[in-house]
């Protein structure tokens, strides 16, 4: 009987809302620690290290994180607001006692970079690279009260989720942080909803509410006029509203969603994108939607959002990568998705400091600020990476199939080894003998003869080969992969691979 071969591109990311029968070869049904890579394939997620070896000032956990300069990370804790360009921290300011976390809004009005500040129970204020000053209405008006939001727009600082009247946008006169009188400038808005967040949007301010979506549009307390996006649904967290792919992402009762989407009439199911795994958005509890951090890597196109609970453990805080990407059998742009674990951020962001992307998150309940995508691990932890294929049957589940190969094309950046695949035999069937394990271990590499260090490389192998061959055992009507990784070695992606099989007795 002639040796088959069911070639898989690895396409489609985590698929939890559809049957076994009715996912597409390239789909998975558990990744974990594997993200879907823009370039094709699904590749293990580098790691965090310490951005500055040094602490936050304070206790706790970090409460706000910030860019600033293309130069510094702004941090707070407890009553400290701190900026460090990685080797120690400086203060700026240390009074902001019983401190919530913060939002933060970076601009430049007059030549100086400034960021103001908000955490919902303090004054907000803003900080010029030297001063720190404390907004109170100094020059006229009645200052917000406690917001937790600030956003700059138009040359007006905006506030929301004032503790004296929730449902109200107060913004300051224009170029004038401190300056709160009609006369100059300011002004407030009422909205029938709580105010969640403040997001500017393509020329305009979108106020993100409990129960509903507004856009702000103008430039000035003379023309600002007010439109609703939707009356139906809103924002279940300020610290979930990113920008990502010429659009804003947020969390809603029903998933993470688009402001463009959602804004299309009639267009409401379009604009969630998480339906492939809204089980694990359903399974969200209060203190998780809480605890909710996100940021965005730009280079990857890519969003993550974290799930930390309160009483959890580091290992078990899970969080979503979603991606946008082409995929590769329709040729259309998407979302794929997979699970992240073991990353507990208190808060999260991300910025650029001398022209160079970078990610932090903060420590849920130290005072350490982590740098990721740097490093093979969690900062010493080994991860736990799983990434499991759909169940083939080869288009014809009453065929068993006797295994002879599985061909991998992966695209290493270092030796990939200790990653064990599994095959797996009819849906896990406890009654079909599974094989054992089998380890990965990879070759040091070809080499051309004469250019190859004796006992370094592979005598006989293929000048930069992609493609692993292992030999496997067992027959099944259906079969499946899984690999795992916990190893501290560097990133890989996995391509696809490729099942050889013989076609055995109609049952």
């Amino acid at each position: 009987m002639p040796i088959e071969a069911f070639p898989v591109n690895c396409d489609g990311g985590l698929i939890l809302d559809r049957s076994i029968f009715a996912l597409d070869p390239g789909e998975a049904t558990k990744l974990q620690n594997y993200e879907p890579d823009i370039n094709g394939g699904y590749a293990k997620i580098k790691g965090f290290t310490k951005f500055d070896s040094n602490q936050v000032s304070g206790s706790g956990g970090l409460l706000g994180l910030a860019f600033y300069g293309n130069s510094k990370i702004i941090a707070a804790r407890a009553a400290n607001v701190q900026h460090s360009a990685g080797s120690g921290w400086t203060n700026i300011a240390t009074n902001r006692t019983s401190a919530g976390r913060y939002c933060f809004t970076n601009y430049d009005w007059d030549g100086t970079e400034n960021i103001a500040m908000a955490d919902g129970v303090n004054d907000a204020a803003f900080w010029d690279g030297s001063t720190y000053t404390t907004i109170t209405a100094s020059v006229a008006g009645t200052k917000p009260t406690a917001p937790d939001i600030v956003q700059e727009f138009k040359g007006h600082l905006f506030f929301g989720g004032m503790s004296n009247a929730p449902h109200v946008v107060k913004f300051s006169a224009p170029y004038n942080e401190n300056d709160f009188s009609a006369a100059s400038g300011s002004g407030e808005i009422a909205f029938g909803d709580d105010v969640i967040s403040l997001k500017p949007f393509r020329d305009q301010l979108i106020v993100f509410c409990k129960k509903s979506i507004y856009s702000l549009q103008g430039s000035s307390s003379a023309d600002f006029t007010i439109s609703p996006v939707t009356r139906d649904i809103g924002c279940l967290s300020h610290f979930s509203i990113q920008e990502v792919a010429s659009d804003l992402l947020f969390l809603a009762p029903d998933g993470l969603r688009t402001v463009a989407g959602t804004a299309k009439i009639g267009d409401m199911e379009l604009a969630t994108v998480s339906k492939q795994v809204q089980p694990r958005l359903n399974e969200l509890t209060q203190d998780q939607l809480g605890n909710v951090s996100s940021h965005v890597i730009h280079n990857k196109s890519q969003y993550r959002i974290y799930f930390p609970a309160t009483a959890g453990t580091e290992a078990e805080s899970t969080g979503l990568i979603s991606v946008i990407k082409r995929n590769v059998g329709t040729g259309e742009f998407g979302w794929e998705f997979s699970d992240i674990k073991g990353l507990k951020p208190k808060i999260a962001a991300s910025g650029y400091i001398a022209d160079v992307e970078k990610v932090v998150h903060g420590d849920y309940d130290g005072g350490y600020v982590y740098l990721q995508e740097n490093g093979d691990d969690f900062d010493g932890t080994a991860m736990a990476c799983t990434y499991q294929t759909t169940d083939f049957n080869m288009q014809d589940i009453g065929v068993r199939k006797n295994m002879q190969r599985v061909i991998i094309n992966y695209n290493p950046t270092g030796t990939v080894r200790d990653v064990d695949m599994n095959i797996i035999y009819d849906y896990n069937d406890t009654t079909a003998a599974q094989p054992p394990v089998y380890n990965m271990t990879d070759p040091s590499g070809a080499a051309l003869y004469g250019t190859g260090p004796f006992g370094t490389a592979e005598y006989g192998g293929l000048v930069y080969s992609p493609l692993y061959r292992q030999s496997v055992e067992g027959s099944g009507f259906s079969v499946a992969l899984k690999f795992t990784d916990s190893s501290t070695n560097p990133t890989y992606t996995i391509k696809g691979f490729s099942l050889e099989f013989t076609p055995g007795a109609r049952m």
